[in-house]
């Protein structure tokens, strides 16, 4: 019994560099999407606010602490995805 609480310990210790690599992975993807898309200049706050997220996740990340890194990572990938639609001309992008 202790052996295998001992090893869910480890396992469960191990999962927030994981997600937050996952969560990282599609925050970086949607913020330079934005970027090619030319969310720059034509969805700078989507743009800005995904960018900031993006660089604090990564803050948090180096501190190791993982679930407010996943939680900054989450809100970049959102803003990110918001800004590329709206700099493609996206009228259906989801309201601030």
């Amino acid at each position: 019994m202790i052996v295998g609480c001992l090893s869910f310990a480890v396992a469960a210790s191990g999962c927030g560099p994981v997600m937050y690599m996952v969560n990282l992975s599609g925050a970086q993807h949607a913020v330079e999407e934005a970027r090619q898309a030319g969310a720059p200049q034509r969805a700078a706050y989507e743009y800005h606010y995904a960018l900031e997220h993006l660089r604090k996740a990564q803050e948090f990340a180096g501190t190791a602490e993982y679930q407010d890194a996943v939680d900054m990572a989450s809100v970049a990938e959102d803003y990110g995805n918001r800004a590329r639609d709206l700099a493609r001309g996206g009228a259906h992008a989801p309201a601030r």
